[in-house]
């Protein structure tokens, strides 16, 4: 029987690699030769070909940043509900960030980490699906820790080091970080998706607040009220609206 993540710790094993072309590929490619199971955690001080949401890439300077996939046995998980793993993923970075953040810290919908308005995190889960089975996840996370520089994206972007002014060792916080992804599948697993959930609100960008999103080429003000066990975003302007992940994009106005 494969290993649940209530019987493994993820970061075990942890491999440190220097440069690769995405740590995502990589661990999918190490799980389908069967050469990695549950647990396993690929960092890699530089990626020439980054994965982000979306299509995009996730730029990092050499050996500043953390650059992390893991491989999650996702078979005692809801087939049919897979949010809730995305939710525990980005609850693990908080709690990872919150050790030398305390406040200010928040999940921007689906599972960008944010500091204020400013992205200091982001996270790509990518499903291995097989039939209407759903056996495993790569989840791989980008955390900027000391990089100071972000071309282009001076207002949008934030690092560990910007924020507290000091240095930190991307290993290190990566290997702490495992710990926290650990205990958030084993509340997942034993506890079902409710804490989690429920968590995920409380930290929820804008919550409560009111946010612009553009749909279309349509910009409009809502509120922010909750995401739901399916991802989905729900808003109020005047009356419920709900959009799913894609349909829209937040139009943030940044501040340094």
């Amino acid at each position: 029987m494969a290993r649940s993540a209530v019987k493994t710790g993820i970061g075990l094993p942890f491999t440190h690699l220097t440069s690769i072309n995405s740590t995502n590929i990589y661990a999918m490619e190490q799980l389908q030769a069967n050469l990695a199971e549950h647990g396993a955690a690929f960092f890699a001080d530089e990626q020439t070909n980054g994965k982000a949401q979306m299509g995009k890439h996730w730029h990092s300077v050499t050996g500043q940043n953390i650059l992390l996939s893991v491989i999650i046995n996702t078979k005692s998980l809801s087939f049919s509900k897979p949010f809730p793993l995305s939710a525990a993923i980005a609850l693990a970075c908080i709690d990872v960030l919150q050790q030398y953040i305390p406040e200010d810290l928040s999940i921007k919908w689906p599972n960008d980490i944010y500091w204020r308005d400013r992205k200091t995190g982001g996270i790509l889960i990518e499903n291995l699906i097989t039939g209407n089975k759903w056996p495993w996840s790569i989840a791989g996370m980008g955390i900027n820790i000391n990089q100071t520089v972000f071309e282009g994206m001076e207002e949008k972007a934030v690092s560990l080091k910007q924020i507290t002014g000091k240095s930190y060792s991307p290993v290190a916080i990566a290997k702490e970080l495992c710990a926290f992804i650990t205990a958030r599948l084993k509340q997942l697993e034993l506890f079902g998706s409710d804490i989690i959930m429920s968590d995920y609100q409380q930290v929820l960008y804008k919550r409560n607040q009111p946010a612009r999103l553009k749909k279309g080429n349509i910009i409009g003000t809502y509120t922010i009220i909750a995401v739901s066990e399916n991802g989905e975003l729900v808003t109020n302007c005047g009356f419920e609206q709900i959009f799913t992940h894609g349909s829209v994009q937040w139009i943030i106005n940044s501040k340094p």
